[in-house]
């Protein structure tokens, strides 16, 4: 047994080798191949069946130099329900160095309040719409705490 076991690696590794070198010849061998072609693919392509939008007529029409703008739709729609107006506050809090920047942003996590940073050549102004003004009010009271002014004033929107 361990005769067999000693010849079995041997063995195995001239049987690879023999079998590589009789694979090899058969995919070099010099018979030429008759009868060659290129080959060509031939694709013919189905034109696709345009379909019919009313923004597609907008595109094409050309009436005195002028193109409908096809990227900018605006839809009116007349609602019956009554659309009851809130009131949006800003609050606008001028920063001077930027402790107060990161006490304001602890603040501001600790409320869960959305802000947005403005900066100018004037400093940084931070300004928060909420329509939640007893919260507004009540982050004014913390920010007097780290010396930072704050002030809630009704927001507008102008269109």
């Amino acid at each position: 047994m361990q005769k067999l076991i000693k010849w079995f690696a041997p063995l195995l590794a001239l049987g690879v080798a023999v079998f590589i070198v009789f694979f090899l010849v058969s995919i070099n061998s010099a018979d030429e191949i008759v009868d060659t072609k290129p080959l060509t693919v031939k694709t013919e392509t189905v034109p696709k069946k345009q379909e019919k939008t009313w923004l597609n007529h907008f595109s094409k029409s050309e009436r005195l130099g002028y193109f409908y703008p096809v990227n900018e739709v605006y839809v009116r729609v007349d609602l019956d329900e009554k659309i009851i107006k809130t009131i949006t506050y800003k609050l606008s809090a001028k920063l001077l160095d930027p402790y107060q920047l990161f006490c304001l942003k602890e603040e501001l996590q600790r409320y869960k309040l959305k802000y947005y940073l403005k900066k100018d050549r004037q400093g940084v102004d931070l300004l928060i719409y909420s329509q939640d003004v007893n919260k507004l009010n009540m982050l004014v009271k913390v920010l007097k705490n780290y010396k930072i002014k704050a002030v809630i004033v009704p927001f507008k929107e102008d269109y």
